[in-house]
C-alpha cells in the first residue's frame, strides 16, 4: 500500500460537491486523514465564484495512472466536470493526484510530485496540515518550508466545514 495525497477544489455548489467527492473517494479507496478545508479566490478570475479546498491522504494500491485516469476523472465526470480548452473554467469538482509515496515522474500526464505544490498555498498549506515533516520527493523541498514561503494570507478556514466532512467520511457518522 501507498500513501498519496488528493488535492479538491471546487467552486460550483462547492460545500455539495467536495463533500460529494470524498463519498465517492472513500467508497473506492481508504482515506487516512482530510485537511482543514479553506475558501479560496479563483486564480486570476475575480469574476468566478471562490473555491473550496483541501488535500486528502489516502491508501492505495492502485497504480498512479490507473488512479488518475480511471478513479479520480470518473468522480469529476459522475459529478458533472465538463473540461473545455478554459483550465481556469469553473468547475464541479478538480481532483489532482499531487503526491504518490516518494514516486518522481513526469510522463503520460502525470507528474509527480505535482510542481504547483510550490505556487499554490491551498495545495502546500493542506498537505503541509497533514505531513509536516514531508520532503518532496525530485526536488528536495521540505513542505514546511514551501508553505512558509507561500503563506496563506487569502485563504480562509472553513472549520465547521471541515468537521462536518471528517464527522462523516473519517468516523461514518452522518447528521
Amino acid at each position: 500500500m501507498v500513501r498519496a495525497f488528493i488535492g479538491l477544489g471546487s467552486n460550483i455548489e462547492p460545500a455539495e460537491n467536495v463533500q460529494k467527492a470524498l463519498r465517492l473517494l472513500a467508497s473506492q479507496v481508504r482515506i487516512m486523514e482530510i485537511s482543514n478545508v479553506y475558501s479560496t479566490e479563483a486564480e486570476g478570475r475575480p469574476d468566478q465564484p471562490s473555491y473550496y479546498n483541501c488535500v486528502v491522504e489516502i491508501e492505495t494500491d492502485i497504480p498512479p495512472e490507473e488512479l488518475k485516469q480511471t478513479m479520480l476523472r470518473k468522480i469529476e465526470l459522475d459529478l458533472g466536470r465538463k473540461r473545455t480548452e478554459d483550465k481556469f473554467a469553473p468547475r464541479t469538482i478538480d481532483l489532482d493526484l499531487i503526491i504518490y509515496g516518494d514516486l518522481v515522474q513526469n510522463t503520460g500526464g502525470l507528474i509527480l510530485p505535482d510542481p504547483q505544490i510550490t505556487t499554490r498555498p491551498f495545495l502546500a498549506i493542506p498537505l503541509f496540515e497533514l505531513e509536516p515533516n514531508l520532503i518532496l520527493s525530485g526536488i528536495n523541498l521540505a513542505i514546511k518550508d514551501v508553505a512558509a514561503r507561500l503563506k496563506g494570507e487569502k485563504m480562509k478556514l472553513l472549520k465547521d466545514y471541515t468537521q462536518l466532512l471528517k464527522k462523516e467520511i473519517l468516523h461514518g457518522k452522518r447528521d
